[in-house]
């Protein structure tokens, strides 16, 4: 057991002392030999490697480009339309060097350069309808991938003036007309959608730290623990599944490129954008530290040894369901509870626990070589999903803090610009693709009924304090070193400090 106390912030890494240990692992995903595995529309021109004005190609794979060559490879022309994994990984990554209502502006730019080409005398208004269609399209892909853009007042305002200017050649069928409407509609629909969640989130507050009550030896004989509320491990895990699903939902592909955005202090035309973008990201792994303080006050708390045993045996055999879902994220925060320092020490407990199943847990969760047996089996459950024909077998929850630093350190090994000054593409064919995959997990269905009883218990029940567990564990067990004997002495003084 890894004996762990803080619980800080996993999804922003405080140095970069582990980066050479994934650099091999990012260097063999975006080397040479990935290049041959393309990706439909990404922007394929035959094989070898070839340049098309400020683009580069390789082996038909976009690799490279100047952000004024990539912005007007977005925009359609009459003959040309972007694929669609094109449209989405730049939308995604253009917001490191440049805010989306500036982006919308350049394309509205582009789109009424090639408009007055359309519109010199004796072309024909067939070519320009089926222009504006395009670009009405495009549009409307964007507002859909990416609605929080249009929250910018700005960004609304270079939408209007684009569609309005698509409109002047639409006056006799009006379908375009027809187009812009609906797409406008559900971009208000998801704006409205969205602003209410963010409201709802202000009022909730994570679960109450229980600092009260932590001389006491016991806690109240009314008081119940998560036994007294569910006692099958797989309906827990399943539960538990139900409230990762539902947490992860709210997370969207802007949000996780914040991760890239905000922290690339060095291009000084980033996306600032709006902090409180990340705030669906610190949700979420705030859910994690809260279930892993959960799992260690359930524990702790409980002043029989013999119950204290079953307690871990119960949270052990829970890690396992979550483990067989797919709900990696829920079983690492069970796991890491268990090993956190006030749980990890209660020798005499652990000595009556049937450790073997745990060892099996610890073992899929080595850090070892990067996480290597959690990745197997993450391929597992990924590839599992592939092939599902039912949504309980489509579950793949994965460790929410590894997959973020999975793409903090791929942006931060590979440059965003190549030596010539282009866009390093080729990382953001990548970001966006393990972005892409992660989102397509977000949007499983969770198939198993939701439990009111047991979801409120999991988010509300008390947790306690680090010191609160401490305190509940030398209680249990005391203190059997200098070191521990210390730290006991120097609890107990604070205590009466401050009664």
């Amino acid at each position: 057991m890894h004996n762990a106390m803080t619980h800080k912030s996993p999804w922003i890494p405080e140095t970069q002392e582990t980066m050479p240990q994934t650099s091999v692992v990012f260097s063999s995903i975006l080397g040479p030999s990935h290049s041959g595995q393309v990706q439909p529309g990404m922007g394929e021109r035959g094989s070898g490697a070839s340049s098309s004005g400020e683009l580069v190609f390789q082996e038909g794979r976009l690799i490279s480009g100047s952000l004024e060559a990539l912005m007007e490879h977005l925009v359609p022309t009459v003959d040309y339309y972007p694929d669609r994994t094109y449209i989405f990984t730049f939308l995604l990554s253009s917001r490191v060097f440049i805010p989306p209502h500036d982006l919308l502006a350049r394309v509205g730019q582009i789109c009424l350069e090639q408009r007055q080409q359309l519109e010199t005398p004796g072309s024909e208004k067939a070519k320009l309808k089926s222009f504006s269609a395009k670009i009405v399209q495009l549009l409307k892909e964007w507002t859909e991938a990416f609605p929080y853009d249009f929250q910018d007042e700005k960004a609304m305002a270079e939408l209007k003036a684009i569609t309005h200017r698509v409109t002047l050649c639409d006056e006799e069928n009006g379908t375009v007309k027809k187009a812009i409407a609906q797409m406008t509609q559900s971009l208000l629909l998801s704006l409205a959608a969205r602003s209410q969640l963010q409201e709802l989130r202000e009022k909730l507050r994570s679960p109450a730290m229980d600092k009260g009550s932590v001389l006491k030896a016991k806690p109240p004989a009314t008081q119940k623990d998560i036994l007294g509320v569910c006692c099958d491990p797989l309906v827990l895990a399943q539960q538990l599944t139900h409230i990762e699903l539902e947490r992860v939902s709210s997370i969207h592909p802007e949000d996780l490129m914040q991760i890239v955005s905000h922290m690339d202090s060095r291009d000084k035309h980033r996306c600032r954008g709006d902090l409180t973008k990340t705030y669906s990201l610190e949700a979420y792994d705030n859910w994690f530290n809260c279930l892993s303080m959960l799992v260690a006050t359930e524990v702790c708390r409980v002043v029989k040894k013999k119950h204290r045993t079953r307690m871990l045996e119960f949270f052990i055999d829970v890690a396992r369901e979550c483990f067989n879902i797919g709900n990696f994220n829920s079983m690492m925060a069970i796991i890491s509870g268990m090993n956190l320092s006030p749980v990890a020490r209660l020798k005499k407990t652990w000595s009556k626990v049937k450790t073997a199943k745990f060892d099996v847990l610890e073992h899929h969760m080595d850090p070892s070589s990067n996480f290597c047996n959690y990745r197997t089996a993450l391929q597992g459950a990924t590839q599992r999903s592939q092939m599902a024909n039912s949504s309980r077998e489509k579950i793949v929850i994965p460790v929410f803090n590894l997959f973020v630093k999975d793409i903090y350190f791929l942006h931060k090994i590979h440059t965003n610009h190549l030596p010539n000054g282009h866009v390093n593409f080729k990382k953001f064919w990548e970001i966006s693709r393990q972005i892409h995959e992660f989102m397509t997990w977000t949007q499983v269905e969770c198939p198993f009924e939701k439990d009111k009883k047991i979801q409120n218990y999991l988010l509300t029940a008390p947790i306690y304090s680090e010191e609160a567990l401490f305190i509940a564990s030398f209680e249990s067990e005391g203190p059997e070193n200098h070191m521990e004997k210390d730290s006991w002495k120097t609890l107990r003084t604070t205590l009466l400090n401050r009664a």
